[in-house]
């Protein structure tokens, strides 16, 4: 590059934060247009699932950011962030809800402990830190019960059941201040049930968040709306237990499939822009693949960090960047377990083949290792599989879909496992 041409737009390697990729100046994706179809559609409580790595988060603080009303929070006015996006030009009846709501945010991500004590501590913390960034509501409550109530939370001075009912609690506290309904966002809701399963203590992860989401979900008359994320669709039994109003977004609904991941038409743009375009092929055949809906996306991890080692060198060979992220002790474990069928299978996907599975939602993560027919169920679920073709309905109304393997990088990660 000549030492006098402008450098590039930085690519937000490792960067999640909406605030922090616009305001720092990084290259984005403009996804903002699923602000839009979150008002469209209107559901109260939203739960999409998508693969890890796939912008949940970045989609979360997004619509945090364009929904709160922070004049109450001392910090800086987020509606600059979305000049010249797409969300600006979608008209005047979506940008009337910028800026206007009380926004609850909360991410669980944090909570993968070594033991349920543990992560009691770290669950407690985190729900006391949002109390406090609405520390103004203090001056605010008049109700000295409430006030009580707040401060004993935001302190962390309750036990773990003290904070089954805190969301729904402090939406009331910011209604009563703001006099509009709160907008709730909870990011990576899974998370914390996958690191309990794992180390043993499942059940008590369950009984914890099962009337901590049944609280500020489930006939909450202080909730405007909700956007939950996570990768799995957990069984209504197990966690959303009597919640009728939930909108579940998953791989397999044609709503949102353009807004995890990125398109061909946004990855040719990224390439054209860091002057890669003759890489096109390549990064088809390791990143692209993926399906959510009718929309097929690029791994926008993979993508991001093979662009960024193109810029420094674009001769590099694409890596498996994903398997760097994500938990692939799945992949090994069906490798473990597989039978002669099972192998028979593996042997297919790997030479590019499909294999053909009866496909349910509703699974809880106690369930995973059942039975084979669960651990393909998981897989597709997470990333490792994508629907090829259209899918068929049984006799009893049971989805049946051919599967197969994205691509390239996640190839890699399958050959690797059977290697090892």
């Amino acid at each position: 590059m000549d030492s006098l041409e402008t450098p590039p737009t930085p690519l937000p390697i490792g960067e999640s934060f909406f605030d922090r990729i616009i305001g720092d100046g990084y290259y984005y994706v403009d996804k903002t247009l699923f602000i839009k179809e979150i008002l469209d559609r209107g559901a109260r409580v939203t739960l999409c699932t998508r693969p890890r790595r796939f912008g949940k988060t970045l989609n979360q603080t997004m619509l945090k950011c364009f929904f709160e009303d922070t004049a109450e929070l001392g910090g800086k006015d987020t509606r600059i962030l979305f000049n010249g996006l797409k969300i600006e030009a979608a008209g005047a009846r979506y940008l009337e809800h910028q800026g206007k709501y009380p926004v609850i945010f909360l991410s669980f991500r944090g909570w993968m402990l070594n033991s349920f004590e543990v992560s009691c501590k770290q669950i407690i913390t985190d729900i006391a830190d949002e109390f406090k960034r609405h520390a103004y509501l203090e001056k605010k409550i008049s109700d000295p019960d409430d006030l009580e109530e707040f401060r004993r939370l935001s302190g962390r001075k309750g036990t773990i059941s003290d904070y089954h009912s805190s969301l729904k609690f402090l939406s009331k506290c910011l209604e009563d201040c703001h006099g509009k309904k709160a907008v709730i966002l909870i990011d990576e809701y899974d998370v914390p049930l996958e690191n309990s399963w794992v180390r043993g203590f499942y059940q008590e992860m369950v009984d914890f968040v099962r009337p901590f989401l049944s609280d500020a979900f489930k006939d909450n008359p202080h909730l405007n709306f909700a956007v939950i994320t996570g990768c799995l669709r957990i069984s209504k039994e197990s966690i959303f237990t009597g919640l009728n109003n939930l909108d579940v977004v998953s791989i397999l609904s044609e709503h949102y499939g353009e807004y995890f991941g990125f398109t061909q038409y946004e990855m040719d743009a990224m390439l054209a822009y860091y002057k890669q375009g003759c890489k096109t092929e390549l990064v088809r055949e390791w990143y692209d693949g993926y399906v959510f809906g009718n929309t097929e996306v690029y791994n926008p991890w993979s993508s991001i960090k093979v662009v960024s080692n193109w810029v420094k060198n674009i001769d590099r060979f694409p890596e498996p960047h994903w398997v760097n992220t994500s938990g692939n002790d799945i992949v090994r474990t069906l490798v473990d377990r597989a039978d002669d069928e099972a192998k028979t299978e593996l042997e297919t996907l790997i030479a590019r083949g499909t294999i053909t599975k009866t496909i349910h939602e509703d699974i809880t993560y106690d369930e995973i290792y059942k039975n084979a027919e669960n651990l393909w169920n998981f897989m597709f679920f997470t990333g490792y599989l994508k629907k090829a073709g259209d899918g068929r309905l049984g006799e009893n109304g049971e989805l049946t879909l051919d599967l197969s393997i994205p691509n390239l990088e996640l190839r890699y990660i399958y050959s690797t496992k059977i290697q090892e």
